[in-house]
């Protein structure tokens, strides 16, 4: 019912930057919020950011005053800005929409960071 699209991973040096979109098509009335969560091998899927439909926003401690989420409502689209890249931020990043009480995932975006 709702499509998740993921751009914007890759291979990218220590310190360099990637910029993610998540572009949601389908069935889409009312987004509660969207985010990107990540995965790295031998781990658990965790939060990195996510912003609500009235503009508020989390991160985790560990990208705070690197990553930066926003989003483009009128394309029900939202971007990821990772900058200061460091090793441990490879891992493969999943958009998440919510809407209404359900949960929609995209199928995940490899970054990685290494020299």
């Amino acid at each position: 019912q709702v499509q998740l699209v993921e751009s914007g991973g890759g291979l990218v040096q220590p310190g360099g930057s990637l910029r993610l979109s998540c572009a949601a098509s389908g069935s889409i009335f009312s987004i509660n919020a969207m985010g990107w969560y990540r995965q790295a091998p031998g781990k658990q899927r965790d939060l990195v950011a996510r912003i609500t439909s009235g503009g508020s926003t989390n991160y985790a401690d560990s990208v705070k005053g690197r990553f930066t989420i926003s989003r483009d409502n009128a394309k029900n689209t939202v971007y990821l800005q990772m900058n200061s890249l460091k090793p441990e931020d490879t891992a493969v990043y999943y958009c998440n929409l919510v809407q209404f009480v359900r949960n929609y995932w995209g199928q995940g975006t490899q970054v990685t960071v290494s020299s």
